[in-house]
């Protein structure tokens, strides 16, 4: 039997990300990000493949993630505008978890459903993050798709992508709240 939990009912209808550019020191130690990332592991698993992992980006790797991306966005022919923009979450970045989609062999269940176990995995953290008090935003960016960049930054293997990064660290200002989908108007009911 389910039991009851309005509390977090409340709190998934009224969640708001904050934006990574508000994110303040500290972040999470070690100790306060475990609970965290046990969270987000008890995502939804089809097959209990278990297709994701974790790599967790101290503040003493933002710097070089931050060099990483101007190099690789050199190399890829991006705007200068570009290359910023995206150096800007690690510029700025005190903590965040890159989940990794790793995608393994399964006869049983496809690639694509081990894809939406990854996204799950992103948003489980994101939420225990805010449940937990912390600020925290879902990023990714045009360096999180290009191979070459992921291989360096993460040591990446062929089977593996980034699902995204996620940021989390002290929430340094409320954000505005944001305009909401209509959810009358994107639900269809049937009933033959």
């Amino acid at each position: 039997m389910s039991l009851k939990n309005p509390a977090a009912l409340e709190f998934l209808q009224t969640r708001r990300s904050r934006p990574a550019k508000t994110l303040v020191a500290p972040a999470p130690t070690r100790e306060q990000l475990l609970p965290l990332l046990t969270a987000a592991a008890r995502s939804p698993d089809h097959g209990k493949l278990e297709p994701w992992r974790f790599v967790v980006l101290e503040k003493g790797a933002m710097s070089r993630l931050a060099q990483l991306t101007e190099e690789c966005g050199a190399a890829l022919g991006k705007s200068p505008e570009d290359i910023a923009k995206a150096r800007t979450q690690f510029d700025m970045g005190h903590l965040a978890v890159a989940v990794i989609e790793v995608q393994k062999p399964s006869e049983k269940i496809p690639a694509i459903e081990q894809t939406y176990s990854a996204g799950a995995v992103c948003l489980a953290l994101l939420n225990a993050a805010l449940a937990a008090g912390w600020g925290a935003n879902w990023l990714s960016g045009w360096q999180t798709h290009d191979k070459a960049f992921c291989q360096k930054a993460f040591g990446l293997q062929d089977n593996e992508r980034v699902a995204g990064l996620i940021h989390i660290a002290t929430e340094g200002s409320t954000p505005p709240e944001r305009p909401r989908p209509d959810v009358a108007a994107l639900t269809e009911w049937v009933t033959e």
